[in-house]
């Protein structure tokens, strides 16, 4: 299993500068999505990567990236892929095993739910992917999962692209048993975890899981 990992600075909002400080490792490669690179210095990085068209981006704060050793692959405005793209596009290139999204929520619904839905490329299936703003923890689902977290952390399932069916759960105050989960019900909201850990585990579709740390 490959275990290098990527982090991605979009250009989102963050819920809580220091438990997403607290997530970064010191052997991760850190890529910033165009404006993603005003998150990262404010969280204390500099990125190994600028990537995107750079119009969430001064001049003078590129210059500043590229003195200090970071590589600036600069594509033009008019594109087809957003600047978060281009970034997966990246780190899936240099063979990561893990990703790990930072401000990917937030400002534009366009933007955000446009980043949501990167998640379900076909290419991320044998990578683990994480949205995360300090707050909540965003994971897709296609088979199994285990959550880290405190007891009353918020888990919420929600169904992508149809029925989610077989899904059980451990470590959470109202479990599932080999049930079944349906897009346009919302039974999987608000659930809460009863330890330091839960596991989700589903045999067909896919579910988006949604962690929300309490006291964040």
């Amino acid at each position: 299993m490959n275990t290098k990992r990527a982090v991605i600075f979009a250009n989102g909002k963050m819920a809580d500068w220091k438990t997403a400080s607290d997530l970064i490792q010191t052997d991760d490669l850190l890529i910033a999505a165009d404006g993603g690179a005003k998150v990262a210095r404010k969280l204390g990085f500099t990125p190994q990567l600028l990537i995107g068209d750079l119009d969430s981006l001064p001049a003078r704060e590129v210059k500043r990236l590229e003195v200090g050793g970071t590589r600036v692959i600069r594509h033009p405005v008019e594109k087809d892929e957003t600047d978060l793209e281009l970034a997966l596009d990246f780190a899936l290139s240099e063979g990561v095993g893990e990703i790990l999204i930072l401000a990917p929520f937030g400002g534009r619904l366009d933007q955000t739910l446009g980043n949501l839905s990167l998640l379900n490329r076909k290419d991320l299936r044998g990578v683990q992917v994480r949205m995360d703003d300090g707050r909540d923890e965003l994971t897709l689902i296609h088979s199994n999962a285990t959550i880290h977290g405190a007891a009353g952390d918020i888990i919420s399932l929600l169904p992508v692209g149809g029925e989610a069916g077989g899904v059980t759960t451990r470590g959470l105050q109202y479990p599932l048993t080999d049930e079944s989960l349906y897009p346009q019900k919302t039974r999987g909201i608000s659930n809460r975890m009863t330890g330091q850990s839960a596991s989700v585990s589903l045999g067909t579709g896919a579910l988006i899981c949604i962690h929300t740390r309490q006291g964040k």
